[in-house]
């Protein structure tokens, strides 16, 4: 361990990286617009679910403040470390998850990445396979929301490790 001059002991950790900007400070009326999005996008959808959407979307974004926030919201919901140290490569880890919440995460991948310029028909397709309409519109908003947050939260270098699960509530 080493010592600064003012005999506090570190870590050794890399210094935690400053935030560039506090958008909602100075934005607080989209913050707010925000926050109203995300409470309607969620209404109807399974919580375990939305956790893990956007856990994966925020994992595909890089988005380190998203990732602190969900998945300690998601473990103090009872979800399991297990599934969610899975979740980046559930590919090969399927059988950890529903086929309902595969068709969730893959829709997720593919409204978030969007490499083709589009959601591929087949996993559309999937997804409206296991989610009614109105379940499906929600699903599709809060994949949305949390790209949006996303690119927040990655542009303003907003800082993760300070977050209370229910923080945001």
């Amino acid at each position: 361990m080493t010592t600064h001059t003012d005999d506090t002991k570190t870590t050794g950790y890399a210094a935690e990286v400053p935030v560039r900007l506090n958008w909602s400070q100075h934005a607080p009326e989209v913050y707010k617009a925000m926050i109203r999005l995300d409470t309607a996008a969620k209404r109807g959808l399974d919580p375990a679910l939305y956790e893990l959407v956007k856990i994966r979307a925020s994992q595909i974004n890089h988005c380190a403040l998203c990732l602190d926030m969900h998945t300690k919201d998601a473990l103090a919901a009872g979800e399991s470390v297990e599934r969610i140290v899975q979740l980046a490569a559930w590919e090969e880890s399927r059988h950890f998850y529903t086929e309902k919440e595969l068709a969730a995460i893959e829709l997720t991948e593919a409204v978030t990445v969007l490499t083709d310029g589009f959601v591929p028909d087949e996993v559309y397709a999937k997804a409206d396979g296991h989610f009614d309409e109105p379940e499906l519109a929600q699903l599709i908003a809060a994949i949305t929301t949390i790209n949006a947050w996303n690119r927040f939260g990655v542009t303003c270098r907003m800082t993760p490790g300070h977050y209370t699960p229910g923080g945001h509530a």
